[in-house]
């Protein structure tokens, strides 16, 4: 006898699919050591004058005592008026670029349409589909660096409240966000507020909270929390690896690199040596070589997969051959006695892993050989221990998947077979790896009542195919974003295409002995 099934009538048939972040979850242990070693900025902070915004949002809401609602509108409305004070493209800095300009064009006519370009209700129609705009990008740093508190959902000044000059610099762009309809002479005459306008306040104001001291830059440490004080350590640590390697035109992050990675100065330099910072970032900078190499790896098998239209879809045995195929002769053994010198004879660490991306590039069995790198520094007696706890960043004392460890463990088990073996065990140790993030994160999709999935990679009769390409950039160290902010404060400056430190950034931080 024979029954046949139907319903349930509540959900959609099938599993639902999207993208998902993080495939492999190789990423943890760099982003852990990150929001420990540079609390309060972010990937996506770009600009010191939005912090000033908020802040100044926050003290004039206290003073009317705006709720949620009136909150959100506020700051909805002065995220259009910055990006409309800059509202000639043809006169703008390419420099600054605010946040939301592209689609508030859309409502420059005569006048700005304050009221649509801000809309709460039609999100996608307006400047940005988030409710709360770009202060969901700045919220959690400006809690963090304690210029704005949420209370009940609503913006209220921190335990650094802004200054009042700095208030009276926002006073007429918050005035214009009582009009629906603004016009170009108006937003002219506040535009002292706009990116680029320098402002002395702000600078003073966010310089002692940026780093941990007191007026006129004098470091006060012991009136300051602990993240504000490791958020110094690692600008003081920026600032110093400027001051050693700024001439060589590099960006903020090799610069650290070049001081802080490799070679002698972390313990030999007296500013680097006595900031205890400094070794969790040699663990942190060298652990994300191999982060960008699974990233990487990962990326480029995905991009040899098909579509599920069933072109180019691929067997497991055919994503091994992929990788083998491109694989060296000989032993594994062979190909580790091949790679770059790790330490001097002196015990130094040396540059390994620049010396491969500089002569590989992003190839795939280079992005192999930084994992066997890894795996070598991950040994007991390579790192000192401090440096190999950040290195490691384990959450559990045994090896996790595909940490450095891990690959250690593959590099004894494979030592003696060829390393084309090695690498077809890297596809399988991949694919199973992302089908376990992905089934970690399923979850029941509401609008459905079905299953959702978050992968790009699926499986159908044994058959791999996927439904888009995965990133392949390395993760934020927030270095970047660090370096930026000093430039701003006037704490670091680029003279003749070289990063330097400015005369009050040596004094405040402390860079030089």
């Amino acid at each position: 006898m024979t029954t046949a099934v139907q319903g349930p009538a509540w959900a959609v048939e099938g599993l639902g699919a999207r993208a998902g972040r993080y495939p492999l979850a190789v990423e943890g242990p760099v982003m852990r050591a990150v929001d420990r070693l540079v609390p309060g900025v972010s990937t996506v902070t770009r600009y010191i004058r939005y912090h000033s915004l908020y802040a100044a949002i926050a003290a004039h809401a206290e003073r009317k005592a705006l709720d949620l609602t009136a909150c959100r509108r506020l700051v909805r409305r002065c995220e259009v008026l910055m990006a409309a004070l800059q509202h000639d493209a043809e006169a703008a800095d390419e420099a600054w670029f605010p946040h939301g300009i592209d689609r508030v064009r859309r409502f420059w006519a005569q006048e700005l349409d304050l009221a649509r370009a801000a809309d709460q209700e039609h999100l996608s129609q307006s400047y940005s589909p988030r409710r709360w705009g770009f202060w969901d990008q700045y919220g959690g740093s400006a809690t963090v660096l304690g210029t704005v508190e949420v209370r009940d959902g609503a913006l209220r000044p921190g335990r650094h409240a802004c200054p009042e000059p700095l208030r009276e610099l926002f006073a007429p762009l918050l005035s214009l966000a009582e009009q629906d309809v603004v016009s170009f002479g108006e937003l002219e005459r506040a535009g002292q507020a706009g990116l680029g306008i320098p402002s002395s306040v702000e600078q003073d104001w966010l310089t002692q909270v940026l780093t941990a001291t007191g007026a006129g830059g004098s470091p006060t440490p012991q009136d300051w929390g602990a993240s504000d004080r490791t958020r110094r350590a690692t600008f003081r640590i920026l600032g110093r690896a400027i001051a050693l390697h700024g001439q060589k035109g590099k960006g903020y992050e090799e610069t650290l690199r070049s001081a802080v990675a490799f070679g002698e100065e972390m313990t030999t330099d007296p500013v680097l040596a006595a900031i205890p910072e400094t070794a969790g970032w040699r663990g942190l900078l060298l652990r994300h070589y191999s982060v960008g190499a699974w990233r990487r790896l990962w990326a480029a098998l995905v991009a040899d997969i098909g579509s599920k239209e069933g072109e180019a879809d691929r067997t497991a045995q055919e994503l091994r051959d992929w990788l083998a195929q491109q694989a060296p002769e000989g032993s594994v053994r062979g190909l580790l006695e091949d790679l770059p010198p790790l330490k001097s004879p002196e015990g130094l660490l040396l540059p390994a892993e620049r010396e491969l991306l500089q002569k590989g590039g992003d190839a795939p069995m280079t992005n192999v050989r930084l994992l066997l790198v890894g795996a070598l520094r991950s040994r007991e007696g390579h790192l000192p221990d401090d440096v190999r706890a950040v290195f490691l960043g384990r959450q559990r004392r045994s090896a996790e998947f595909l940490d450095p460890t891990w690959v250690d463990g593959l590099i004894r088990d494979y030592s003696d077979r060829p390393v084309r073996d090695l690498a077809a065990r890297l596809v399988d140790d991949m694919l199973a790896q992302s089908r376990r993030v992905a089934l970690g994160k399923l979850r029941t999709d509401p609008a459905t009542g079905g299953l959702k999935i978050f992968s790009r990679l699926h499986v159908r009769n044994e058959r791999y195919f996927k439904t888009g390409d995965e990133g392949d950039s390395d993760i934020g160290t927030r270095i970047p974003q660090l370096g930026s902010f000093g430039r701003q404060l006037g704490l670091f400056d680029v003279r003749d295409g070289c990063h330097v430190v400015t005369v009050s950034g040596r004094m405040i931080l402390e860079t030089e002995r």
